[in-house]
């Protein structure tokens, strides 16, 4: 029989009361205050990686803003950003529109010791009576940290909030707020602001913090309608001077944006152009910037027929984005599009897992139905899935690839023919093809046998295809160049994470001086056993005698 008895954790929960989870100021000021910590240390210490880490936090504290901006708005009022007084403090509230104080649990500007130290511990409570619930027990621990660690360094914080640096934070958190509210006029005036100011200051340790700007910059004009081939001398300008000034985080923002500049207006030959006269720098770009420069790049190739180069640069772009689909659906869903296409028009058939994925499925419904007419070779299946979803494809940008997918097609309707007719009539491949007629389907035929698709000959006077017994596929070079390609990109990718990894400095010396210790220790005991073997020298034989 089950103990009716409260066991002695439901009654510790009982008897404590409930404490009431951080609100989104708290949270908020917090993440806020931190990075402008982080951004301080990066600045004293020339170390762009803490710059990073404060970058890397802009997903979550975007999700606190609140709907009209008013949590951001209350956290810049509160003096933890800017002193009373500030011309930026003013600015950035006025453009945020002024909103009103949402509520929250502790005052925002006139806190004391005491009640911060309260707010601590009630979120450190929050956090350990939240355990059970995984990842958000652990997250107010975080805030927890964040506020106490706050509390400790008021100083270094009022530093922090004078700096170019954190002044350049705020103003992009102003700005993603006012992308987020659609208020896009408010959006450019204040990004080209901040462009205009912040450029003119010269200083390398806001080179991460302009390239977000540039990037909020140019989607701010894309989604206001605007046309954005007035921001391409702009972008190349700025692209040329950060190339001077071997800018490598403006310049793997930059070179994305002009290549999606030149590839929305159908500008190929220009984005090639760009790619063959610069140098992408993968060294030190992060791993959102080598996507996109790999998704550009595979489109590019794909427009050029460069099938092969394109799919390499596709799933480059698939490997260097999230792991999680769900943080990035919209690019994945664009990348899986063209990867699809592009395997097909290699002559594969993509694996059917991409089509189950829950965040793929519905977007890749039109190119499952042209992937089963390519596989089994249905041309008018695959005319009903062109006739049908060309609105799709159109708004995709896809049109074109999949147009030429009709050859393949075509190619393996008469791949199928030949392996189970030996000897068909033209006619019959017109009529199986639902080609026009004989003339076209013996071009076609001409051509499938010239390219290799189909082993066979075609009788022109009695008006029939032939086929031939297929020989040896390892007696060609396809398994060779197979093997080739798989032994390269594990090359590639090996390379590429001996990169990704981060060695501590003057390790060198360490091993030189470890070296050097043994050395010593060798001399050491060379001399001692030359010293033990003249000693027994010295001793003679005769101490032998006593054994």
């Amino acid at each position: 029989m089950a103990s009716t008895e409260p066991t002695s954790a439901a009654k510790t929960d009982s008897n404590e009361p409930a404490t009431p989870p951080a609100s989104d100021y708290t949270i908020l000021a917090a993440n806020v205050t931190h990075n402008l910590s982080l951004l301080h240390q990066a600045v004293s210490l020339l170390e762009p990686r803490f710059t990073t880490r404060a970058l890397r936090s802009l997903p979550e504290v975007r999700k606190k803003f609140g709907k009209d901006g008013e949590v951001l708005a209350e956290v810049i009022r509160s003096g933890h950003v800017f002193k009373d007084g500030s011309d930026r403090k003013a600015q950035l509230i006025k453009a945020l529109g002024d909103p009103p104080a949402p509520p929250k649990d502790a005052p925002a500007s006139s806190t004391s010791d005491g009640d911060a130290s309260m707010e601590v511990d009630s979120a450190e409570k929050q956090g350990e009576t939240d355990k059970k619930d995984g990842k958000e027990g652990s997250a107010l621990k975080e805030v927890a940290k964040k506020v106490k660690k706050a509390g400790q360094h008021e100083e270094l914080k009022e530093v922090a909030s004078e700096l170019p640096e954190g002044d350049a934070f705020v103003c992009l958190l102003v700005v993603i707020s006012l992308l987020d509210q659609k208020k896009y006029e408010e959006g450019k005036a204040l990004a080209t602001n901040c462009l205009e100011f912040f450029g003119q200051l010269n200083r390398r340790t806001l080179d991460q913090l302009l390239s977000k700007f540039f990037f909020y910059w140019v989607r701010l004009h894309e989604v206001s309608g605007d046309d954005t081939g007035a921001l391409r001398p702009t972008l190349l300008a700025a692209h040329r001077t950060a190339s001077l000034r071997h800018d490598t985080d403006l310049q793997a923002t930059l070179l994305p944006l002009l290549l999606r500049n030149y590839l929305e207006h159908g500008l190929y030959e220009q984005a090639d152009k760009l790619v063959s006269k610069t140098q992408f720098p993968e060294g030190s770009a992060q791993n959102s910037q080598l996507a996109r420069w790999y998704y550009y790049l595979g489109r590019i190739r794909a427009i050029q027929l460069n099938y092969t180069a394109a799919h390499t640069s596709l799933e480059q772009a698939i490997r260097r984005a999230p792991s999680d689909l769900r943080a990035a659906p919209g690019f994945f869903q664009h990348a899986y599009k063209l990867h699809v296409l592009v395997t097909l028009l290699m002559g594969d058939i993509p694996e059917r897992k991409i089509f189950r994925e829950v965040v793929l499925k519905k977007a890749l419904r039109p190119y499952l139905e042209i992937t089963q007419a390519v596989r089994v070779g249905d041309i008018q299946a695959f005319n009903a899935a062109l006739s049908q979803h060309t609105a799709v494809f159109t708004a995709d940008r896809t049109l074109s690839l999949v147009h030429r997918l009709r050859h393949n097609v075509i190619k393996t309707a008469l791949r199928t023919i030949s392996l189970a007719y030996s000897r068909i009539s033209l006619r019959d491949i017109s009529t199986k093809l639902a080609l026009d007629s004989e003339e076209d389907a013996e071009y076609i035929v001409a051509k499938a046998i010239r390219d290799g698709v189909v082993v066979a000959k075609v009788d022109h006077e009695k008006g029939e295809m032939t086929s031939r017994e297929t020989g040896d596929v390892y007696s060609t070079g396809e398994p060779m160049r197979e093997f080739d390609r798989r032994i390269g990109f594990l090359l590639d990718l090996y390379n590429q994470s001996v990169k990704s990894m981060r060695y501590p400095m003057n390790a060198h010396s360490k091993e030189l001086a470890s070296a050097k210790e043994a050395r010593e220790r060798e001399r050491e005991l060379a001399k001692e056993i030359e010293e033990g073997d003249s000693d027994a020298d010295l001793d003679g034989p005769g101490d032998m005698d006593s054994f």
